[in-house]
């Protein structure tokens, strides 16, 4: 099987010294893509480079985070927005514009609010020029989100974490809207209902990383996208299906979102042709005993 996850800050400092364990265990976990969200204009650019070392693997999102706005530098905003621009032409390495969106726990004063909105608004138009995917952050404000996003010719939009109302669902899935979820999946009865009622293909596994959770098996846990298998577990137990069908649906989910078809790398292909060796030589050994 093969994974994905379409949702990690990998440009996150909590990262910066695991990387390379981050990358090599994805890797092990036979997760063959991760999408590198971006919180302002440093992580955006470190996405960028990411994206760089890590080709075929990791790719960029980039983007203000609305978490972030109350602590903007001066024209970081455009800086941002022109770093979108001048990547729109590598589909190999930016995929997407994000993490944006609106958040009012971190916008509690007028003018906060009116910045947040603002700069969101600059995010989208900015992927409408680039013709990029939008990965939207959308707690207690999904209804919000969503009547603002038809005023923007955009190609492609990701509700990641997905958590209310529940009731939005079928219009977000009738516009072609996806979802994502991650480890909540396995412990939380709303993710899970959500889950149930999100058509598989409208379906896409993240874990927001380094974000850490209350459930098991993952609390206490640095999160890295080894959780994924997991999570696609979690989604075949709730819809019913093979985890395998579960994972290949997902993969090509992920490959209509961002346009770009994620292949195992060399190194992936002979570590999977050992593993194999390594199964057929049990299975002979048992054969004659």
């Amino acid at each position: 099987m093969r994974f994905i996850d379409a949702h990690i800050h990998l440009s996150d400092p909590e990262y910066a010294s695991k990387i390379s364990e981050i990358v090599e265990e994805a890797r092990r976990s036979s997760v063959i893509a991760l999408v590198s969200n971006s919180m302002n204009l440093e992580t955006s650019l470190r996405s960028l480079r990411l994206a760089e070392e890590h080709s075929g693997l990791v790719y960029a999102a980039l983007g203000i985070h609305p978490w972030n706005i109350k602590d903007l530098a001066n024209n970081e905003l455009e800086q941002t927005l022109n770093l979108i621009t001048q990547q729109r032409t590598r589909p190999d390495k930016v995929v997407a514009v994000g993490e944006i969106g609106l958040d009012p726990q971190h916008a509690k004063k007028r003018e906060l609010k009116e910045s947040q909105l603002r700069v969101f608004q600059e995010m989208l138009r900015a992927a409408e020029k680039a013709s990029l995917p939008v990965i939207v952050h959308s707690r207690w404000t999904a209804p919000r989100i969503f009547g603002i996003l038809p005023s923007y010719n955009l190609r492609a939009v990701l509700f990641h974490w997905f958590s209310s109302p529940i009731e939005l669902l079928p219009q977000l899935v009738e516009r072609g809207y996806y979802i994502s979820e991650g480890p909540p999946s396995v412990f939380s009865p709303r993710i899970r209902e959500i889950i149930e009622e999100t058509p598989i293909t409208s379906l896409l596994t993240e874990t927001d990383g380094p974000v850490r959770y209350w459930g098991q098996p993952f609390k206490d846990k640095t999160t890295t996208p080894a959780f994924i298998p997991r999570v696609v577990q979690a989604i075949a137990e709730i819809k019913k299906m093979n985890e395998a069908e579960v994972a290949e649906q997902v993969l090509n989910n992920f490959t209509n979102f961002f346009k770009v078809s994620p292949r195992p790398s060399a190194s992936d292909k002979r570590h999977g042709e050992m593993q194999h060796k390594y199964h057929d030589r049990i299975n002979v050994n048992e054969n004659r005993n």
